[in-house]
């Protein structure tokens, strides 16, 4: 494997769900089956207010038979703690922030696990294959492999996961704002409709049936480098949704699609901050939509 497919992921951070009702305790909580989740296996989930909305997204990995790791953004560790905790009531469980003791790091463009030591914990990351492995380990780890440390690793990863147009919570939709649908949960393999209830799960199972979303992920390309996250995409001149992560000529949105075809059709531009852009439905998308 070569340095630009290794990368320690310093803007993510984990938490720590653990005890003997652990499984349950999430299983009845995020939008994916956790109990059927095999030990050293991991799935892509969602924590939602009771009107469907995301306020957490996370891969969870099954670290043993009571332990199970919650792979998020760093910036909402200690929230995410807070707001498990307001559910914990009587279950046999701890909830802990372990971002300063555990790190995230991920290898893609290979099928060779990166590097064999005892302290990495590592797993296929379950919501699209090409996005490669994860692994978590010890802060110290990352001392003995300085060149996935690097700034510039960081960014190769995040380069690559814009590239397949893989949304992220707080970087590409905003907490508290978008449904599982706007980001593709179902695509990305982040929701089980056959389980039993969670929060916002009837708003989310109503959506699905309805065939109501409108909004999708997409990816946006330009011919010049585009603005920084945030810009409003214009389809003519409707606003169809915001640019999220960018990098270079290339960016992740969830745009109303509706705007975006009927603006193709009529032959207007589809634009972010006066530049013209091009949309392209991602791979896994296409397959699962079939569009």
């Amino acid at each position: 494997m070569t340095q630009g497919n290794v990368a320690r992921l310093p803007d993510r951070g984990i938490v720590e769900v653990e005890g003997p009702d652990a499984a349950s305790f999430l299983h009845n909580l995020v939008t994916n089956n956790i109990a059927g989740l095999e030990i050293g296996q991991a799935t892509y989930a969602g924590l939602l207010t009771p009107k469907g909305k995301i306020i957490f997204d996370f891969l969870i990995y099954r670290r043993g038979e009571e332990s199970f790791l919650l792979d998020c953004a760093s910036s909402v560790t200690s929230d995410l703690t807070k707001r498990l905790s307001l559910y914990k009531l009587r279950a046999k469980i701890t909830i802990t922030d372990r971002r300063d003791e555990l790190t995230v790091g991920a290898s893609w463009g290979t099928d060779a696990d990166w590097p064999s030591a005892e302290s990495l914990e590592t797993y296929d990351d379950p919501r699209y294959a090409p996005l490669g492995r994860r692994y978590v380990a010890p802060a110290d780890f990352w001392d003995r492999h300085p060149e996935a440390s690097e700034g510039s690793a960081a960014r190769a990863y995040d380069q690559h996961r814009i590239a397949l147009g893989i949304p992220e919570g707080g970087r590409d939709f905003a907490f508290g704002e978008a449904f599982p649908h706007d980001a593709c949960f179902e695509a990305l393999n982040g929701v089980d409709y056959r389980k039993g209830c969670y929060i916002g799960q009837e708003v989310v199972s109503r959506m699905h049936h309805k065939g109501t979303a409108k909004s999708r992920v997409a990816i946006v390309e330009a011919p010049v480098d585009l603005p920084k996250g945030g810009a409003e995409i214009h389809a003519g001149d409707s606003p169809a949704g915001q640019l999220g992560s960018a990098d270079g000529q290339r960016g992740v949105a969830i745009l109303r699609m509706d705007r975006i075809s009927q603006a193709q059709a009529a032959g207007q531009p589809i634009s972010v901050d006066g530049l013209e852009v091009t949309i392209t439905t991602p791979a896994w998308l296409t397959s699962r939509d079939g569009t």
